[in-house]
């Protein structure tokens, strides 16, 4: 027999454990500095500052592109219904029984651009014996709105100067913090220049010493310059010269209020509006008012 095969043992393969590949670390954190970036950025777009800046800046280019081809000094407001000469920053108005009873809380609510009324002269008497029926109101209604009010007397040349300043004092109360008493004169009622001056002279005076303030002179451009330029140069004026850019005085010309226009719509008043503007700023303004 043949001798016996030896039968070697099967190897057995032991499977080798490979090592697991290291997983990549995948950090879901977000840089502090993005966090406090979002969180600054959320506290911008929230602020009703910021909405202020972007309202502003929509205006502005707004009303840049409205004032588009029109003069830099003389823009055009929408609301108003009249162009205002710019550059000025006290605005204000004068009214009469003309424009009936008047809503003074839309008057002083009313503002374009920055643009509202300030002040309101206030027409008290005329003559020697006419009161206006809506002064007493406007009177007390008009500060009430917080409305800076001056009254002023309708001169008539052909009547006494002295008489007229007595009226107006009679009809009229100033305080502190009023404007200066107002003498409106622009016709010369067919008296002579001489006549009209040396009245005028008379109702000026008896105010001034009466009340220790120098009352202001309206009148308009031509009658100034035919009639007044020389006379009352140290009394202020209140000079009416419509639809122009700019007032075309001299510079010496003691002029601190422009009645540009005559057109002007205000909200709380039914009829047109003169509209005016005084010569200097804020500080200058509360300086005229009386003390």
């Amino acid at each position: 027999m043949p001798p016996p095969v030896k039968k070697t043992p099967a190897k057995t393969t032991v499977p080798v454990k490979r090592k697991a590949a290291a997983k990549k670390k995948t950090s879901s954190a977000v840089p502090t500095g993005w966090i406090f970036a979002a969180i600054g950025l959320l506290l911008i777009v929230l602020s009703p500052f910021y909405y202020g800046y972007v309202l502003k800046t929509a205006t502005a280019t707004w009303r840049w592109i409205l004032d588009a081809g029109e003069p830099t000094n003389y823009r055009t407001y929408k609301s108003f219904g009249v162009r205002i000469p710019a550059n000025y920053t006290v605005h204000g108005i004068d009214v009469s029984s003309y424009q009936g009873k008047i809503n003074w809380q839309k008057v002083k609510q009313m503002n374009e651009d920055g643009v509202h009324i300030k002040f309101a002269f206030i027409k008290a008497t005329e003559g020697v014996l006419m009161t206006d029926p809506y002064f007493q109101r406007n009177w007390r209604e008009a500060p009430k709105a917080g409305l800076i009010c001056g009254a002023y007397h309708f001169f008539l040349p052909q009547k006494s100067g002295l008489w007229q300043a007595k009226f107006m004092l009679q009809t009229v109360k100033i305080e502190k913090g009023d404007l200066p008493m107002v003498v409106d004169v622009e016709r010369l009622y067919r008296t002579t220049p001489e006549k009209m001056r040396t009245q005028l002279k008379l109702f000026i005076h008896q105010i001034e010493t009466k009340t220790g303030v120098k009352p202001i002179i309206y009148t308009n451009l031509s009658f100034y310059r035919d009639y007044l330029q020389g006379y009352f140069d140290e009394y202020p004026l209140w000079i009416a010269h419509y639809y122009q850019p700019q007032l075309n005085v001299s510079s010496n010309t003691n002029w601190q209020f422009w009645q540009h226009s005559d057109r002007a719509h205000i909200n709380g008043i039914n009829e047109r509006v003169d509209m005016s503007i005084f010569k200097g700023d804020t500080t200058a303004f509360e300086k005229l008012l009386v003390k």
